[in-house]
């Protein structure tokens, strides 16, 4: 094998990185052990009704108190926080973890509307109103479609005059613009509202207390895919979720005003007296980050020590001060209170709530703290101090004045102190206020302004003079991204495009675990019956796959790690299935070895040309898989994407791993005259020798493939689909019922009553007396208790079948005991329609891919249409199936977005498949070119018939584990892969090779061919 040193360095260097990736895990358990044993200690006199919100409640602060402390080292490169570790590692998705999900579209409507300020004509409401519409059923951004709905209604009228209200636009609009100008405009102002709007969330999740969420953004629709692993109260994330961002400005208190640093000083005293040798267990965080560390310098957190919440009267500086240094050298600027490191904000805060602390300061003081971490006054490096301010309230108790008249922002160098300015314009009536405010600023002492973002300071500049013209300059320590982003935030101000959850799902932590427990025992068991079966069917050989396919897993797990993926259902189903088809090139490769090795040829000649001349079938086979996985990656969400991500990596990791460490490990066992067997006396003859006319029972395969084709297309038009939520819109709710034997029928006569007539579908779950609920009761219901009428439906059919005695608050939590909602989902109908779409265009996309590649790499188009029918046929059968047995079989066969990735994997399997035997015909139509084509063809799938049925075999081995083993939630899943894999090895054979045949003329002699009996009888001897 050439480039082996080459081989060697990459086999090397992935796996040292892998080790680190893993070894991140040991610093990031033992900051989980501390928080657990501090939640337990400080929970522990607790009732146990309490003691479970409580316990979750006190980890999270613990690991927000951690989160940015050094916790791990490495010698004379670089420290990590656990924040850092954290994001480096697999993150378990919702349906393995629990928690809730939620898909997020950010209102453009409104937008558009607020950027022409209100405009009340009629032409432009009902462009918007169309617009609406054709979002709920096409894949267009929203300002394509209202630029469409303009186009068809304006008549005469021109866009431009009823943007030109709006003075922030009147210097890119006016009334001679274009409308396509205008559109484009809007579309680039859309845009950055989006991209805010998708940063502001992802900080603000930052604060909810979710350990690894994850927040993406989908720029061509406009939505916000959010997932919170752990969280337990839907209803705060929601309003948390969709609340627009909160811009303020604020007259401040200084350090040396009148009575603030004496309150802040009597504070401490009130507290130290307080405090001192108190016996109750106080809702303060006080963590002792005085680590003991190692020989390396790493710290020791099983060290950590006393979490007492007790103040230690033996502290010199006092409860409040011990935490919080004061300003008072005015240092970092008078307006700066005092500051404190990150993990103390929240334990001074509570100080600071209570009422007899409050009493001391003024009464129109109010604390916020500094958004970013502030600099070092001599070195400007970032500190891990966070100021402290005092906000001065209006009358009202209100800001003096807020965002909402901020009209333009825009951030630039300043060209004599290189210092990032950020400049404001304001409107007719801010500029009013702007000017009040400054003038009285100036006039006292020159104070500062505070401008806070979302409660937190993000600058308080230091007025010098007035500013009476509605425009000023913000300057501060702003690199000049920082700079962008703040004129951007005071820009848009409070932002005028909402957001509005158009999915939700949310996953209890019980059938999270149960998830966990199934797929692992799918995922070893099917990897223990592969590993198994290579070695009883190709001894030696086989081994040597082992080693392959558990660095292929080794591989796979340390890059999905470094790649931030969220491990889901369908991400272990992908697995599971690169598992099963890891060995596909393995299998490959060893049947061409043992040909040659049948032909006479020694070990050493044997192993060089069967890997050589299988490279051709594993590049095609591998690279039409991976087309599939991008198409569904592109068009997927979500988990599906997620599913995606986990194929491409296995393919890249499986070539690599197979192909070339395995061609390394057999090459170096191999010097020193050692041997190695690549058959046992059970499989060494299996498969040899087979003469069978394939092409002569093409027919007979036609009329099978049509008869089933033609049922499953009556049952689709007479039975339809049991289509999922994710394709027609609703709510799916699992419901676990204790203490009461209840019948599916009698639950959905109750429901049916309690859904105002409206009959939802009614399935068992498992052998639990769990039921999955589907209903589109109120599916169009857009206003924000929609979900609460839904809910308390549900509650009211499920109270009625269990005894009557059920409470609404434990129904509802997904963590609750006894009869309660599991899990729920909810699609609205514009993603439903969504997903429809690209369901579609998924399909579409990757046939026509795969017809390309197949065109391009065999150079006949017969090829590529034998392969695409194949796969016609295979996805024709696999609905059919679904549709003739859904409501008969004892599983749910919905049509859903995991069913979708089963569809595109089948067709990923099924042209592996294909391909393969193609390459062997293509082989042997320049090899043996004076026999007849029907010679050839089946010659050439006698020869590929033993690579066919082990891969198949053993992909089925994992997938029938997992259907079996891998829960509820994914039977449907695996059913379809189940079929798929069954009916694509048959359609390879029987379809795609046929459909070929039928289509190429016959083939022309040529002088320099071989003698064909000669050559086919020895092709013969040597079949695969």
């Amino acid at each position: 094998m050439q480039g082996k040193g080459v081989v060697k360095f990459f086999l090397v260097v992935m796996t040292i990185v892998t080790l680190v990736q893993y070894f991140f895990i040991l610093p990031t358990q033992k900051v989980e052990k501390a928080a657990d044993e501090y939640a337990r200690a400080t929970t522990q006199n607790m009732s146990e009704e309490l003691q479970k919100t409580a316990f979750k409640m006190k980890r999270a602060e613990f690991l927000d108190s951690m989160s940015s402390e050094e916790v791990f080292k490495i010698p004379m490169l670089k420290t990590y926080t656990y924040q850092e570790l954290k994001s480096q590692q697999l993150a378990l998705g919702l349906d393995l973890k629990g928690g809730m999900s939620v898909v997020l579209q950010v209102d453009l409507r409104q937008f558009i509307r607020a950027l022409a300020n209100d405009s009340k004509d009629p032409t432009f409401e009902e462009a918007l109103n169309r617009a609406s519409q054709a979002q709920k059923t096409e894949q267009a951004d929203f300002v394509s479609l209202f630029a469409d709905a303009w186009n068809e209604v304006k008549g005469d009228k021109k866009l431009a005059p009823i943007f030109t209200r709006n003075e922030a636009l009147r210097d890119q609009i006016n009334y001679e613009t274009g409308d396509g100008e205008v559109v484009r405009i809007i579309r680039e102002k859309a845009d950055e509202t989006v991209d805010l709007t998708f940063k502001l969330l992802k900080e603000r999740i930052d604060k909810l207390g979710v350990t690894q969420p994850n927040v993406s953004l989908d720029e061509s629709r406009d939505l916000i895919i959010v997932e919170l692993p752990g969280i337990d109260n839907p209803e705060r994330a929601r309003t948390f979720l969709q609340a627009a961002a909160k811009l303020e400005f604020y007259n401040v208190f200084r350090i040396v005003d009148p009575g603030v640093q004496s309150a802040f000083l009597e504070a401490n005293q009130r507290l130290a007296q307080s405090m001192q040798g108190a016996d109750e267990t106080r809702e303060i965080l006080r963590v002792d980050t005085t680590f003991v560390t190692d020989s390396l310098g790493n710290p020791l957190l099983d060290q950590i020590a006393s979490i007492d919440t007790v103040y230690n009267s033996a502290s010199q500086a006092g409860p409040l001060l011990d935490a919080l240094t004061l300003n008072t050298t005015g240092a970092q600027g008078l307006a700066v209170l005092g500051f404190a490191k990150k993990n103390q904000r929240r334990y001074i805060d509570s100080l600071l709530a209570r009422p007899d602390i409050q009493s001391l300061f003024p009464r129109d003081l109010e604390f916020r703290w500094s958004k970013d971490p502030m600099k070092d006054f001599e070195t400007n490096e970032l500190t891990d101090n966070y100021e402290l301010y005092g906000l001065r309230l209006g009358r009202d108790g209100k800001p003096a004045m807020t965002g909402d008249h901020v009209v333009d922002a825009s951030a630039n160098p300043d060209p004599q102190t290189n210092e990032v300015a950020v400049s404001l314009k304001m409107d007719n009536t801010g500029a009013k206020i702007w000017g009040q405010l400054t003038t009285e600023a100036a006039q006292d002492n020159n104070r500062e302004i505070a401008i806070v973002l979302d409660d937190e300071v993000v600058s308080a500049p230091r007025v010098i003079n007035p500013i009476l013209t509605g425009d000023s300059q913000i300057t501060g320590s702003f690199s000049i991204q920082e700079g962008k982003d703040l004129s951007n935030i005071l820009q848009i101000g409070k932002l005028p495009a909402e957001t509005e959850i158009i999915q939700e799902a949310l996953v209890g932590p019980s059938l999270g675990e149960e998830n966990i427990r199934n797929s692992t025992i799918a995922l070893v068991v099917g990897f223990l019956l592969v590993l198994g079966f290579m070695i009883l069917y190709y001894g030696g050989g086989g081994i040597v796959s082992i080693i392959a396919l558990i660095l292929n897993i080794f591989f796979i797990f340390g890059a999905l790690a470094s790649y931030g993926t969220v491990l889901t259902l369908p991400g272990i189903a992908g697995i599971v299935l690169t598992i099963g088809m890891a060995v596909d090139a393995n299998v490959i490769i060893y049947e061409r070895i043992r040909e040659e090795l049948r032909d006479g040829k020694s070990l050493l000649m044997a192993v060089s040309d069967g890997f050589m001349n299988s490279y051709s079938a594993i590049i095609d086979a591998n690279v039409t898989t991976i087309l599939t996985a991008f198409v569904l990656a592109y068009f997927g969400l979500g988990p599906i994407k997620g599913f995606a991500v986990v194929l491409i990596i296995g393919v890249l990791s499986s070539l690599f791993t197979a192909v070339l460490v395995g061609r390394l490990l057999i090459d170096q066992w191999l010097r020193g005259d050692r041997t190695l067997t690549f058959s046992t006396g059970m499989s060494k003859n299996a498969f040899a020798n087979l003469d069978i006319d394939w092409l002569g029972k093409r027919k007979t395969a036609y009329i099978v493939s049509g008869a089933i084709i033609l049922a499953g297309l009556g049952a689709m038009l007479t039975r339809g689909f049991e289509l999922g939520v994710d394709f027609k819109g609703g709510y799916s709710y699992n419901v676990t019922i204790e203490g009461a034997e209840v019948d599916a029928a009698d639950l959905r006569s109750a429901l049916t009553a309690a859904f105002e007539g409206n009959e939802p579908i009614v399935k068992s779950v498992d052998t639990r007396n769990t039921f999955n609920v589907v209903t589109d009761y109120q599916v169009d219901n857009t206003e924000p208790e929609a979900d609460d009428i839904v809910m308390a439906a549900l509650f009211k059919g499920v109270n009625q079948v269990a005894g009557g005695n059920l409470d609404l608050e434990q129904f509802k939590a997904p963590d609750g005991n006894g009869t309660h909602v599991e899990s729920s989902s909810k699609v609205g109908p514009t993603i439903a329609d969504d997903i429809k779409s690209s369901a579609f265009y998924a399909a579409i996309f990757a046939l026509l891919l795969i017809f390309l590649y197949i065109f391009i790499r065999f150079s006949k188009w017969q090829y590529s249409l034998g392969a695409v029918a194949a796969l016609f046929h295979d996805t024709l059968v696999v609905l059919g199936i679904f549709s003739i047995f859904h409501g008969i079989l004892p599983f749910s066969l919905e049509i859903d977005q995991a069913f979708i990735a089963a569809i595109l994997t089948v067709i990923g399997y099924s042209i592996n498949d294909t391909v393969v035997v193609f390459d062997r015909i293509r082989e042997f139509l320049n090899q043996y070119t004076k026999s007849s084509k029907e010679e050839v063809i089946n010659r050439a799938i006698n020869s590929t018939v033993s690579r066919t049925i082990i891969t198949s075999l053993t992909t089925l081995f994992v997938v029938a584990i997992l259907f079996f083993f891998g829960g509820a939630s994914i039977r449907g899943f695996a059913f379809a892969l189940l079929i798929g894999i069954l009916v694509g090895t048959y359609s390879s054979i029987f379809v795609a090779t046929p459909i070929m045949s039928d289509f190429t003329g016959e083939l022309k002699a040529k002088a320099a061919g071989k003698d064909d009996k000669k050559g086919f009888s020895k092709a013969a001897s040597s079949a695969q």
